[in-house]
């Protein structure tokens, strides 16, 4: 018998996650990547930030409390979070990452499970006034079920 795969979801919560310990960031790179492929939390890379610091893109807040507690318990690798003030995700182009480039409270995330850029944006108020600055500008809403794997 075989099931249909969970839906997935937009995320709405987004947070960066840091190594608490330098020396134990061998673990927290296998913890992240190891959560990411189960399908626990979407791990997005920012150009701003580095692969030191991923952001973490969740439906709800509850999955950064199960992604901290199972790096801590399984991997061996504290870790420090910290939130990032954007609610909305669309799905971009390179042309629309490059106008977005310098607008405020709004930021080009790339996908690391399949490199999709994403961005996001501080509510719908903000995407929406970007949207009417740009004509040419490719924001697409992520289907249930298209996110992730």
């Amino acid at each position: 018998m075989e099931f249909p795969a969970i839906p997935s979801f937009a995320p709405e919560h987004f947070a960066v996650v840091r190594a608490a310990d330098a020396g134990r960031f061998k673990q927290f790179r296998r913890g992240i990547e190891q959560l990411d492929s189960e399908g626990v939390i979407q791990v997005l890379r920012s150009d701003l930030r580095g692969d030191q610091a991923p952001v973490l893109a969740a439906v709800g807040p509850l999955q950064f409390e199960v992604v901290t507690a199972r790096l801590e318990s399984e991997f061996r690798a504290p870790v420090t979070l910290e939130p990032l003030g954007y609610s909305v995700t669309r799905r971009t182009d390179a042309a629309g990452a490059e106008l977005l480039a310098g607008q405020s409270e709004v930021e080009v995330l790339t996908r690391r499970a399949d490199g999709a850029l994403l961005a996001v944006f501080s509510n719908k108020w903000r995407m929406e006034t970007v949207r009417r600055k740009f004509d040419d500008l490719v924001l697409e809403p992520l289907p249930a079920g298209s996110v992730g794997r």
